[in-house]
This record gives structure tokens, C-alpha cells and sequence, in this order.
């Protein structure tokens, strides 16, 4: 990666498939995000980099690439493959890890407790939920995809964190069952992630635009 590759990455602001850390202040937190990742679309961690975009650089790749060794290996299950380069723009190190979408999902970030919790990411946070709904490729992903109501969707994500099915039905005029019920579709054709921690159920934009 070029210094002005860096710089447009760092120019795009946090989001769904990208976050900025100063440093590693533990394995545990860190499993979360790169769990995250690998659940909903992939991403990019930036490590030396403050959350303004401005590159503050670490003392030491090593300590922070333990750490991220730690959490992939350790601290994830199943465990994580992750990439990651080492950077010295005007002299500082920055650490870029790369996650992909993983193809073994769920993951499992395990807290200082020893629990297993699935994260998923929505908008720039990695936020708990029970159960990931997989992908299911069907002949109407493409027409509902491009429906009208999917597009109304999309808009609102944008704009906002998620989204739950009265909030849904209100936006597009229709009942809270048959939101429910577009939304966990949309959800299974690999438009949306669903949050299910707390209640009522939200939904999240999984797609990166």
C-alpha cells in the first residue's frame, strides 16, 4: 500500500468495513472488531491512527501484532486468517489488518470471562447479536434486490444505524408482520445483518457501497 492509497482509505471515515485505532489496548476488545469483520462483509483495521484520521503511529508493530495474533488465534472461534502490512508514512508506524468475509461464519469473540459472543458490524461499531443469518443465494435475490422498497431501505440506512420492522412498516406503509418478514429476507439474500441482542430486533446494512 502507497502513502496515498493510505490516505484515501483514511479519507473514506470509519464505516462498515473500516476502523481506526491510536493502539491495542487489549486482545479481547480487538477479537471483537476483527470477529465483526469476518461476520458481515470484511474490513480494513488501521492501527496508529487516530479517530479524526490523523496518523499518530505506535511505538511498536510487534506489541500491537501480538495482540492481533492473540485475538485471531486465541480469542476468535473458529479461529481467523488475517493480513496485515506495516507502514511508515513521515516516519511513523501505522499497521494496516485486513479481514475478509469469512467463509466459516459465525465467529465467536470470547470475552475475559470466557464467553462466546457473535458480533456483527453496523455502520463504524461491532455490536453483539445471538444468531447470524447466512447468505442464501435464490433465483429472486436480483428483482428484490432492486425493488423499490429495497432502495427506500437502503436510503434510510444510509442515514441512520439500523432499523427495526415497525419502523419499516410505518416507512413504507405496510403491516409490522409483513416488515418482519421483508426485512429477514433481505437479511438472508445478503442486503442486511440482523441485531437480535436487545429487543425489538434491528437490522443493519451488511452490503459495502
Amino acid at each position: 500500500m502507497t502513502r496515498n492509497d493510505l490516505d484515501d482509505l483514511i479519507a473514506q471515515g470509519e464505516n462498515t468495513r473500516l476502523e481506526f485505532k491510536r493502539s491495542l489496548s487489549s486482545a479481547y476488545r480487538i477479537a471483537r472488531t476483527l470477529a465483526a469483520f469476518a461476520n458481515t462483509s470484511g474490513g480494513t483495521l488501521l492501527i496508529g491512527i487516530a479517530d479524526d484520521g490523523k496518523i499518530v503511529g505506535v511505538p511498536s508493530e510487534i506489541r500491537e501484532v501480538y495482540k492481533i495474533e492473540e485475538a485471531s488465534d486465541r480469542l476468535i472461534e473458529p479461529g481467523l486468517t488475517v493480513s496485515y502490512e506495516v507502514l511508515r508514512p513521515d516516519g511513523r508506524i501505522v499497521l494496516v489488518v485486513r479481514v475478509a468475509e469469512s467463509d466459516e461464519k459465525p465467529h465467536y469473540a470470547i470475552n475475559e470471562l470466557g464467553q462466546r459472543t457473535i458480533y456483527v458490524r453496523a455502520k463504524d461499531k461491532s455490536v453483539p447479536t445471538n444468531k447470524l443469518i447466512i447468505t442464501q443465494e435464490t433465483a429472486e435475490t436480483p428483482d428484490l434486490l432492486k425493488s423499490t422498497t429495497a432502495r427506500t431501505l437502503i436510503q434510510y440506512l444510509r442515514k441512520n444505524d439500523d432499523i427495526t420492522a415497525d419502523r419499516f412498516a410505518k416507512l413504507i406503509n405496510i403491516s409490522d408482520y409483513r416488515a418482519g418478514k421483508l426485512l429477514r429476507q433481505l437479511a438472508e439474500q445478503g442486503l442486511l445483518i440482523m441485531i437480535d441482542k436487545s429487543r425489538p430486533v434491528r437490522f443493519a446494512l451488511k452490503l459495502a457501497e
